[in-house]
């Protein structure tokens, strides 16, 4: 059985099988896209922006077409396919628009007299290790900031998206880009480790668990590589005493529920005043009941299947021990008994900390509520966590809220919104989360050498 494969998770049948890339082949694509590096890197600017313009473009008139693809690979509704394409098509157009900017030279001032610059440049050959449940959204923020950088791509997708990856790689010919500039490998993870540890290769970017960053910062580490890691996360989602029940209701909803709740900053764990806590469950409870779970392909679907059956497995599993432990079920709880990977989107309370849904990650539909008696009680929860991703606060009182996002051991917090991202944001986390930030001006400045250039007197 072929390692890159598409089977539909809405109905379990396998769609097609893609062959994994020989030794050869990976030789090839490492040297191709080494030897792209010394063209690409010297290209002007002007053409760095037309290449990431055109990419726009053509993300925006095949939208249709690529959110249908990852529908099919991941199950996600294709409403939110479509906005995902959107977003993609936002982010090369936004590095497209503000990358030269962000590659200017930066003047210092010399104690001693003279003059000294630092000026960015590429690094070389990069490799992407990317994930399913964003299969375009996190390769754009891998790849976008890079190519404006002067750096070329090699791309291992997940091994559920090979039409995805195979659109992607696509589209960069389309638009022209050198031959080398971005090119796809359906790579085993032995050959990944072998790539890492190529002297031609400069640095390695994955988005991906705990456990696969951990394997590749070791073997970047032992290779002297640099590495941008954005791993897990279980997210609190802090509702004050002050919060707009209405607005936290609907922002945790979207929050946890979106993309079936496959996003790793999700709303994971819901963290609500005591004061509050009655009214604002029975709100969101609501809105969870009556969530539109069904075929992804159809427009008003709110809720698809998981990603694939080990991914059911898995989080039914954490759902089975909470219960079997005490925690209550407010809402949904079971698979849905029909062939595919469904799961309820599902509502625990009473989460203890000897029940592995308290300390793990659940990626999938299923929101923890948590009551707590003070802003401390909130404050020290949502820290007790080994990952440090995102957080939200739904608060009215802004000065209150700014409080306590101070205090919050993350990477991002959002106040009275639901979380999110954009092209112009970092996005990134501390802890366990990984390393490193994507996105913004920020996401320019982590594969690239900053080169000093000083003038005496």
């Amino acid at each position: 059985m072929s390692l890159y494969a598409v089977t539909n998770p809405a109905t379990g049948e396998p769609v097609k099988a893609y062959p994994t890339a020989t030794d050869a082949q990976i030789h090839t694509a490492v040297a191709t896209a080494d030897a792209a590096f010394r063209a690409w890197n010297k290209t002007a600017l002007a053409d760095r922006v037309k290449l990431l313009g055109r990419v726009a473009e053509l993300y925006t008139e095949r939208r249709d077409d690529l959110a249908a693809i990852i529908t099919r690979e991941m199950g996600k509704p294709v409403f939110q396919a479509r906005i995902e394409v959107d977003i993609v098509a936002s982010i090369y157009r936004y590095y497209a628009e503000n990358g030269p900017s962000f590659l200017e030279d930066e003047e210092l001032e010399v104690t001693a007299g003279g003059r000294a610059i630092v000026r960015k440049d590429g690094l070389g050959v990069l490799l992407g290790i990317m994930p399913w449940n964003f299969p375009y959204y996190q390769v754009a923020r891998f790849a976008a900031p890079n190519l404006m950088n002067g750096n070329t791509m090699l791309l291992k997708h997940a091994p559920q998206c090979p039409e995805s990856a195979l659109a992607m790689e696509q589209i960069f010919l389309d638009a022209g880009a050198l031959e080398g500039v971005y090119v796809n490998i359906f790579a085993t993870n032995e050959q990944v480790a072998g790539i890492i540890a190529d002297p031609r290769v400069q640095g390695v970017s994955l988005t991906g668990s705990e456990r696969a960053g951990s394997a590749v910062a070791e073997i970047a580490g032992r290779n002297l590589k640099k590495v941008v890691l954005e791993l897990g996360g279980s997210d609190p989602f802090l509702v004050l005493e002050s919060a707009d029940l209405e607005q936290a209701a609907t922002h945790a909803l979207f929050g946890r529920f979106g993309n079936t709740g496959q996003a790793c900053n999700a709303a994971k764990r819901i963290i609500v005043a005591d004061a509050v806590y009655d009214e604002f469950v029975e709100k969101f409870v609501r809105a969870v009941s009556a969530v539109k779970v069904g075929d992804p392909t159809e427009a008003d679907t709110f809720m698809g299947p998981l990603s694939s059956t080990a991914a059911l497995d898995g989080l039914a599993a954490q759902v089975d021990d909470a219960v079997a432990k005490g925690a209550t079920v407010l809402a949904g709880g079971s698979r849905l008994d029909q062939p595919g990977a469904w799961f309820e989107p599902t509502v625990l309370a009473r989460v203890t900390e000897d029940m592995r849904a308290f300390s793990e990650e659940l990626f999938g539909p299923v929101a923890v509520l948590y009551r707590v008696s003070s802003e401390d009680e909130a404050v020290e929860l949502a820290n007790n966590s080994v990952y440090g991703l995102g957080a939200v606060i739904q608060s009215t009182d802004a000065v209150k809220a700014q409080e306590i996002a101070d205090r919050l051991d993350t990477g991002m917090v959002y106040i009275n919104e639901a979380p999110g991202t954009a092209a112009e944001l970092p996005f990134g986390g501390i802890k366990r989360s990984g390393v490193g930030r994507e996105l913004g001006k920020y996401g320019m400045d982590e594969f690239v050498n900053r080169k000093l250039i000083r003038t005496g007197r």
